[in-house]
């Protein structure tokens, strides 16, 4: 007997593509909000919680680990490519690489948050699930009858 698959046991995409996945997404989104608002705005909190989620539930499991350190590194990784080319959009004019960097991930801190702990959890429940899933089969397979131990059948 085979269940339906839940959205917990659906990814399957590799750590490598799921990561290059989020690291393509957050650079666009950030280029379209400098475009339309000229700083980091909501619109890029946003999508960025909504990226940590849709990473954690793409990525195979045996890739968990990359993904669970992703959205901080992302966020200090776009926030450093600000900082060094447009420090005014995530920080005062004037403010040097480091400084604009701890004032975008300080104006930025609850979207960061939120998107981790929404990724984290996400990785978790997944973890959880597909462990009982796995628990439930060898279960099944244990007492099956097909599987009975010849040993114990008397010989004829």
């Amino acid at each position: 007997m085979t269940h339906a698959r839940t959205i917990w046991e659906e990814g399957r995409e590799p750590g490598r593509r799921v990561v290059a996945l989020g690291v393509a997404l957050a650079l666009t989104v950030a280029a379209l909000d400098l475009e339309l608002t000229g700083r980091m705005s909501l619109l890029f909190d946003l999508v960025f919680i909504a990226l940590s989620v849709i990473v954690a539930l793409l990525v195979h499991p045996r890739d968990f680990f990359a993904i669970g350190v992703l959205p901080p590194l992302l966020m200090v990784g776009v926030f450093l490519l600000l900082a060094l080319t447009r420090p005014e959009t995530i920080a005062n004019h004037g403010d040097g690489v480091v400084q604009a960097v701890v004032s975008g991930l300080g104006h930025h801190s609850i979207s960061l948050f939120v998107g981790y702990a929404l990724c984290l959890g996400s990785l978790a429940m997944r973890r959880h699930v597909l462990a009982q899933r796995a628990e439930a089969a060898a279960s099944r397979e244990a007492h099956d009858p097909r599987n009975a131990d010849e040993s114990l059948v008397p010989a004829e």
